[in-house]
């Protein structure tokens, strides 16, 4: 594999399919009824470049983690192109995708389960060096472990080295995971929903340090259910509905002028410091539809507050929208 040596995105995904087969069970299976598949993502496009963290964003089930595995190639898609550092990377199999599991690592959403309690904080860091064969002797590996735990400000390194997860916060275990994940000297890092499980008061520590990395020329996927945090530290915004992106372009244009009503429902309902930019809440009707049986047309119009008639029949793509050039919405009242 060639790479591209820093020209161009570092992953770009195009028309990105993930579907999932449904058990049928004992009596569907007796009574052969047709196999269904879950829709988890649907033709899926965007890219990460060096240096920039983009921000999937959507409800639980929106397919945004399936999205994040499939990059990472942990899931198989059913059709699409993803490309990493400028090769096509979507039909490598596993012997030829192990020198590029050490470039692109995933920090987890849940720091309590991520290590192995049995691990101290000293073999939890230093086990990624010895399973890709990397950082040399044993003092060689040490001192990079020093060197990832300082990165994510857990300094002294030497308070920590003898520690186990059971000794430390919930911020300083997901530090520790973090620095697990960048001892290997990754390109890309997949955070998904990296402070969900934390406390409030240590939740902006965690997205410091992500947002450090990034000014250290990391490229970050973050998965998030909240818009706010996106917004906050991201640079694009790319907001998922029922296994489609469905809005997506500059955090800020995102932000401040979104044109999907999707996006303004999930807006509508973010906390605002200064009370004189507080919105109408929008309250959507229902829940989201089933994922094996996807409504026809646009697939946000039962549980839409402008939907007409043709949105029933139409399933928008995304165009432009908006004053900035990249900001793009699939909405065909925009």
């Amino acid at each position: 594999m060639s790479g591209s040596n820093g020209a161009g995105p570092l992953i770009a995904v195009e028309d990105l399919v993930v579907h999932y087969p449904v058990a049928r069970g004992l009596v569907g299976s007796v009574a052969r009824r047709p196999q269904q598949v879950v829709r988890a993502v649907e033709g899926v496009s965007f890219t990460v470049a060096r240096g920039e963290l983009v921000a999937l964003v959507g409800e639980s089930g929106c397919g945004k983690t399936t999205t994040a595995q499939a990059v990472l190639r942990l899931v198989e898609p059913v059709s699409g192109r993803i490309e990493f550092d400028g090769d096509d990377i979507t039909g490598l199999q596993s012997r030829a995708l192990r020198p590029l599991r050490r470039r692109m690592q995933l920090i987890y959403q849940d720091p309590y389960e991520s290590l192995d309690p049995r691990l101290s904080v000293q073999a939890a860091v230093e086990e990624p060096l010895q399973i890709h064969g990397l950082g040399g002797s044993r003092k060689e590996r040490r001192e990079r472990v020093r060197d990832a735990l300082a990165r994510v400000e857990l300094s002294p390194p030497e308070l920590f080295l003898e520690r186990y997860p059971h000794e430390l916060s919930g911020g300083q275990r997901q530090r520790v995971a973090i620095a697990a994940s960048i001892v290997l000297g990754p390109d890309l890092l997949v955070a998904d929903e990296p402070v969900s499980m934390l406390d409030v008061s240590v939740r902006a520590g965690v997205l410091n340090l992500l947002d450090g990395l990034r000014k250290e020329g990391l490229g970050i996927l973050m998965i998030t259910h909240d818009l706010s945090t996106a917004a906050r530290f991201a640079d694009r915004i790319a907001v998922m509905y029922l296994g489609r992106i469905v809005e997506q372009g500059p955090a800020q244009a995102v932000v401040r002028d979104p044109q999907h009503p999707y996006t303004k429902a999930l807006l509508s309902v973010v906390p605002r410091r200064d009370p004189r930019e507080r919105s109408r809440r929008e309250i959507l009707s229902g829940e989201a539809p089933d994922a094996v049986r996807i409504p026809s047309g646009c697939r946000f119009h039962p549980r839409c507050p402008i939907a007409i008639a043709e949105c029933r029949e139409i399933d928008p793509r995304l165009e432009r929208a908006g004053a900035d050039p990249r900001h793009e919405a699939a909405c065909i009242r925009v």
